[in-house]
């Protein structure tokens, strides 16, 4: 049998987890008393008045002086851990939060998403776990399954050498497995109001040895519907728990909430400033998980950029990005902190003279560095925050000229790229990941441009001779599609383009106004465009205009048509055959969104007992 949970330090009310929570006590009816008569001149009494929630007092503006990590506090390991993952100074928040979380007081911190909030409680929280013992010391709730997979994953990172099992408890993931974590010993849970609940009242969680709680995002966990549930969960935490609530706004439902169970709280406010990049054009690629090398690749072949950093979170992973890129015959040399000042000096000399296009970087290592020829900007990892975007970005744009800055992003990141969006005022364009088609058409208009320079340059007069003698057997545009056909195969025999397409297919993005069609046929069976099209002009009706882009695959087919007819299409092929057969048609599924936001967690009530 699970141990009930006790509910506050009052016996005679029920918990409000119990099984009987729902059950309404009887209430005793009063005999009404006679009204008292009102003298003259007197007022009459307010009825039913509702108790005015007084306000915490409003932080003066803080002038946050420039620190360091180890200036806050901070043991060794964390330390190293902050190191490793490219850290170098606090962000405003977290110079004020993590002094306060340290000392043990309660603590009320306003700030937007994206400025470092998960550092800011999650270091100081690693501080005080001890590793020796397997019982939950530490309990974040988060508003959705989005941020609480975020967060789970940057604690996890940030305890890297303290030893700890940080585990996340979210709806629609079968709950049996987080049994299984939560026997296992769990010092850290990071999960949503519904589903820790439902942990509680299963006995499979419990907070009796929980040290420190953070409310993240109290604000939206409120507007999602959680007020009833948050107050449950913090009702069962011992007497001795450290409270911090971060919050974008503090609302007055927020405040009723801390006036409630915080104690003296000390209040930290933080605005962040939005800020654009007018000089930079802005986009991102979606990305299949563990395909970010072949994405980069492609992109690099489709922009064919000039002077390129990208932009790594760690130097072992600067250092793998860069050996592969070299591996397939990009220029690109790698600097990070592990570098001396010779390397150093040797790489930006290369990348200064053009000898290496790529700089694959870290944060620290790219500080300083002021390069005015640099063309774009490769977020390889999406920044922690706002702050630390803007600084990549900065990189390039620079001089009056105009810059490029792309971000390869996995869907678990949409909502940590929107939330920079919202912080920087700018909107990050979507693009479809490059196909092979793609890369092929850009490098034959290059070819076709380099061909029309040497013509403008005169310097072919001496094959004019053998093109004449030529043109006398031949048509003369044979004789130049030959030779163009030689030289392209010469020139690009060795080279390998990532062929991937059925992985980054679905990932594509069609043009706007388009939705894309799978199919399920591709050149190996024969099909052809013009199958597609004459299929889809005599069963659905549309036009030749109105028809899209067409990849054709080895096994499979994309083709874009109207948003608004895109159901009609997929019925139509349905219906019909393609090559005398029957074939598989869906539409593609959406890579992307204009504002790409968490799901909310579905609510679940308390369970029926037979």
């Amino acid at each position: 049998m699970p141990k009930k949970i006790r509910r506050g330090a009052n016996p005679s009310k029920p918990s409000r987890l119990s099984p009987d929570a729902h059950k309404k006590p009887k209430r005793k009816v009063k005999p009404a008393k006679p009204a008292k008569a009102t003298k003259p001149g007197r007022s009459k009494p307010e009825v039913n008045k509702k108790p005015t929630i007084a306000a915490p007092p409003k932080p003066k503006p803080t002038i946050v002086k420039e620190t360091t990590f180890a200036e806050l506090g901070l043991q060794e390991g964390t330390l190293r851990a902050l190191t490793d993952l490219g850290f170098e100074t606090p962000t405003p928040i977290q110079a004020l939060a993590i002094p306060v979380l340290i000392k043990g007081g309660d603590l009320i911190g306003i700030a937007q998403t994206g400025t470092g909030k998960t550092a800011a409680f999650g270091l100081p929280l690693i501080e005080k776990i001890d590793a020796g013992q397997s019982a939950t010391q530490a309990l974040i709730l988060a508003p959705t399954r989005e941020l609480a997979m975020q967060v789970a994953k940057g604690l996890h990172e940030f305890a890297r050498y303290a030893g700890l099992r940080v585990v996340p408890v979210y709806g629609g993931q079968p709950i049996d497995r987080q049994f299984r974590a939560l026997r296992a010993g769990a010092q850290v849970v990071v999960g949503t109001p519904g589903r820790v609940l439902d942990h509680l009242r299963r006995g499979s969680l419990r907070l009796d040895e929980v040290k420190t709680c953070v409310l993240d995002e109290a604000d939206e966990m409120m507007a999602l519907g959680f007020t009833e549930d948050m107050e449950a969960i913090l009702a069962e935490l011992p007497e001795t728990r450290q409270l911090a609530f971060f919050s974008a706004t503090m609302a007055p439902r927020v405040l009723a909430i801390t006036n409630k169970f915080l104690r003296n709280p000390k209040t930290v406010e933080i605005i962040a400033k939005q800020r654009t990049l007018e000089t930079t054009n802005q986009t991102y690629y979606e990305v299949p998980p563990g395909k970010k090398q072949e994405a980069l690749a492609r992109v690099i072949d489709m922009e064919t950029p000039g002077s390129t950093i990208v932009f790594c979170r760690t130097r072992l992973e600067t250092a793998e990005l860069s050996e592969s890129l070299q591996l397939h015959g990009y220029n690109a040399e790698p600097i990070h902190g592990d570098m001396n000042q010779a390397e150093r000096e040797r790489v930006l000399r290369r990348f200064r003279e053009g000898l290496a296009d790529l700089l694959v970087a870290t944060d620290v290592a790219a500080r300083g560095l002021d390069i005015d020829s640099v063309t774009h900007v490769i977020n390889y990892d999406v920044p922690w925050d706002a702050e630390q975007y803007i600084h990549r970005i900065g990189r390039t744009g620079r001089a009056g000229r105009k810059g490029d800055a792309i971000t390869l992003v996995y869907h678990r990141e949409l909502r940590q790229l929107a939330n920079i969006e919202r912080l920087i005022g700018s909107k990050i364009a979507p693009a479809r990941i490059p196909s092979v088609a793609d890369i092929a058409s850009r490098r034959r208009a290059a070819f076709v441009e380099s061909l029309r320079e040497t013509l403008e340059s005169g310097e072919f007069e001496s094959m004019l001779p053998p093109v004449g003698q030529l043109s006398e057997e031949y048509d003369a545009l044979e004789v130049a599609a030959a030779a163009l056909h030689m030289l392209w195969k010469e020139r690009h025999q060795n080279e390998q383009v990532q062929a991937q397409e059925e992985v980054f297919a679905d990932y594509e993005q069609p043009e706007v106004g388009m939705v894309r069609i799978y199919v399920g046929m591709g050149r190996h069976d024969g099909l052809r465009p013009g199958d597609l099209v004459g299929c889809i002009t005599n069963e659905a009706g549309l036009t030749g205009k109105q028809i899209g882009v067409i990849d054709i695959m080895d096994s499979s087919a994309f083709v874009e048509v109207p948003i608004e007819m895109g159901n009609q299409v997929v019925d139509a092929l349905k219906n019909s055959k393609l090559r005398n057969r029957r074939v598989t048609v869906r539409l593609a599924q959406p890579a992307f969104s204009d504002a790409p936001n968490a799901r909310p967690e579905r609510k679940r009530g308390p369970r029926k007992r037979k």
